[in-house]
């Protein structure tokens, strides 16, 4: 059974800059940190990219898994296609914007005894999917108790 208690928020901002078309940085280190600084033992960490074209994922973060991403992403959403927002905007980075809401803007982690609760090999990235080096902030809430 779960005994419901008040619980405890705690906030901080990081700020990483990626190269463009799907830059990637590992923070999971940034994040149990962040998590510990907390003294919260027991609840969850949300990780969310402030803008329309990051993603935050959870991923075995190595250099082939990498490239399979961008590759796929690259299939799945062209950069080069005729998108609507092109027409409009004429700012060339529809296909970031698709690609960010495939992946979505956050991960929520459960945590216990003070950690995120990750796999052997799952870590938390940051994606820049827009067409230009971006500098991404990085907003870490962590609730519980």
């Amino acid at each position: 059974m779960l005994e419901v208690k008040i619980a405890r928020i705690y906030r901080e901002t990081l700020t990483v800059t990626e190269e463009p078309e799907v830059g990637a940085s590992d923070i999971t280190e940034q994040i149990r940190q962040i998590v510990k600084r907390s003294r919260i033992s027991d609840g969850f960490v949300q990780v969310f990219s402030v803008g329309s074209t990051g993603s935050i994922v959870s991923i075995e973060f190595e250099e082939g898994l990498m490239l399979d991403l961008k590759d796929t992403l690259r299939r799945l959403i062209p950069r080069d296609l005729n998108y609507y927002h092109g027409r409009n905007w004429q700012d060339g980075n529809a296909h970031a914007h698709l690609r960010a809401t495939l992946l979505g803007p956050q991960l929520m982690v459960p945590v216990s005894n003070g950690s995120p609760n990750l796999g052997n090999w799952q870590k938390i990235a940051c994606i820049n999917l827009d067409s230009r080096t971006r500098e991404r902030e990085i907003i870490v809430t962590v609730f519980g108790d």
